[in-house]
Order: C-alpha cells, then structure tokens, then sequence
C-alpha cells in the first residue's frame, strides 16, 4: 500500500479548504493501493476553524497551527521540513488550498510519479485563468528569469515529491524564499505533467501586485550568484556597444541593471536558514482527525 501525503497552506480561506478536501476526496476515490493522507499548515488565521470531518477517502488530517503568520511559501518549507524528519510517506504532494491547484490533477501527478518512483513530478502550467494582465505580467517574469538564471521556470508549487526530494529540499534555505526556485536548483531531474491553472473556489486572488513582484524576485533570489554574473555581463556589451545605441539608452540600461541586481541582493535576505531550521518554534498546536 503506497502512503501519499498531501500538504496544504492555509490563511483564513476555511471554505475554499473544506472544498478542496472535497474535491480531493472525489479525485482519490479511483486510486488503487494507495493511502492519502493531508496536512494543512495554518498560517496562524485569525478566522477560527468551523467544524472539521474528514472525508471517507483521506485517511487522516492534520492541522498544524501557527502562532504568527510567515506567509505561504514558508508555510510550505515549514511543513516540507516537519514532514521530512518522519518520512512516513512515499510521495508528497504540495498544493494551494484555494482551488487554483485544481485537485482533478491528482491522478496525472500520482501516475507519472510511481511510473518512475525515483523522481518528482511538478505540474507544467500550459494554461493559465488569470486576466490578461496578469498573464502579461507573468509571461515577462518568465523571460527576466530565463535572461537572468538560464532557467526556465514554468511550474509553480503544485507537484509530487519522492522521500529522497523532500529530505534535500528540507536543508536548503533557499526554501525559505522560494519553493519552485529551489526545486530547480536542487532537484536535478524531473518528470512533469500539463496543468491548467484553476479558478478560486470563492472571491479574488488575494495577491496584489506589490506581492506577485517579490514572488517573482524570490523565485531569481535563488540564482543570485548567476545574476550577478550575467548582470556584470550584460554591462560589458551594453558599454562596449554604447555608441551604436546611444548615450541615453545606454545609462538607463546601466541603471536599470543596478537596480534589478540590487533589489535581488535585497530579497536574498529572505533566505534566512536560522529561521527555516527553527521554524518549529512557530508550532501553536497540532490536531489529528480521522473518521
């Protein structure tokens, strides 16, 4: 009998959470041999929990509550790190608790992980569900980090990890900062399925786009190093080319580099691994459901 774990971030949106455990519950019916199992990371909430049942396909739930709110990708290191000192699992799976992670994946994730049980398996986005705007801003994102780290990041938390993963992932302090960059630096090879990015169970997205750049700047923060290179680089050909494009495009680059480099020397600091490694300190309480 196989034992998935599934890890689940949560910050006041109990009714998104409820259904997705739904949902889940639906998904997993189909699968074979296989245990599942979910913990929810509460992101210290200050919207009491309602009443909690488990649904008859998840064998157990675990809320893990937290004192003070750290923010989502925390919530995923924390709870990568916590999970990783039993290992009682073969795979984990980490997803959004809002509906956006769309639980009819599940089966795709679960299939192409134990079709090759040695390597993890992260969701692909081909489609996305957001405004234009956004998909805009995205599809930039995804460049700048292409020019800037050489890698191509199209995935973010939604994936199935191998025991092996998620006990490297758990002493990287670029976890911390960033989940999918920190996969894409450690985790060497990886399997992938196509995911269509969800819509959210209730209300808008709650990330306003003060949030979604730093997101961003995490996720380069990881590559720091490279940045730096590739920025110094960049300086060397734009100064060398100065006199075909001109003195003034030639100092706003120059500028622009500085401050691009500089705000990703900021954000690095956000890989704060004392914090990460004594994240346990956050523990409020832990409660186990079952049926």
């Amino acid at each position: 009998m196989k034992k998935i774990k599934i890890l689940i971030p949560v910050y006041n949106d109990w009714e998104s959470l409820f259904k997705l455990l739904d949902e889940i519950d639906k998904e997993i019916q189909s699968i074979d041999k296989t245990e599942f199992h979910c913990v929810v990371v509460n992101d210290g909430s200050t919207i009491e929990a309602p009443e909690i049942k488990v649904p008859k396909n998840i064998s157990t739930l675990q809320i893990i509550n937290m004192k003070q709110n750290r923010g989502h990708a925390r919530c995923n290191a924390f709870g990568i790190r916590h999970l990783s000192k039993s290992l009682d699992f073969d795979h984990l799976i980490v997803m959004d608790g809002d509906g956006e992670d769309r639980p009819e994946e599940i089966k795709m994730l679960v299939e192409k992980a134990f079709s090759n049980a040695d390597i993890s398996v992260v969701a692909k986005r081909v489609k996305r569900s957001e405004g234009l705007f956004f998909q805009m801003l995205y599809q930039i994102h995804k460049i700048i980090t292409l020019i800037f780290t050489g890698k191509n990041i199209n995935f973010g938390n939604y994936s199935c990890l191998t025991k092996n993963d998620v006990k490297t992932l758990s002493k990287k302090e670029s976890l911390w900062c960033s989940f999918s960059g920190s996969i894409k630096k450690h985790i060497l090879n990886l399997n992938t399925i196509n995911s269509i990015r969800g819509l959210r169970y209730f209300g808008p997205s709650k990330m306003p786009l003060f949030n979604l750049i730093i997101h961003s700047l995490s996720i380069i923060a990881v590559f720091k190093n490279s940045v730096f290179v590739r920025a110094i680089i960049f300086a060397v050909i734009i100064y060398i080319l100065k006199d075909e494009v001109g003195f003034l495009l030639f100092v706003i680059s120059i500028i622009l580099l500085i401050v691009f480099s500089f705000l990703v020397y900021l954000i690095s600091f956000r890989e704060n691994i004392k914090a990460f490694l004594k994240s346990d300190d956050n523990v409020a309480s832990i409660k186990n459901y079952t049926h």
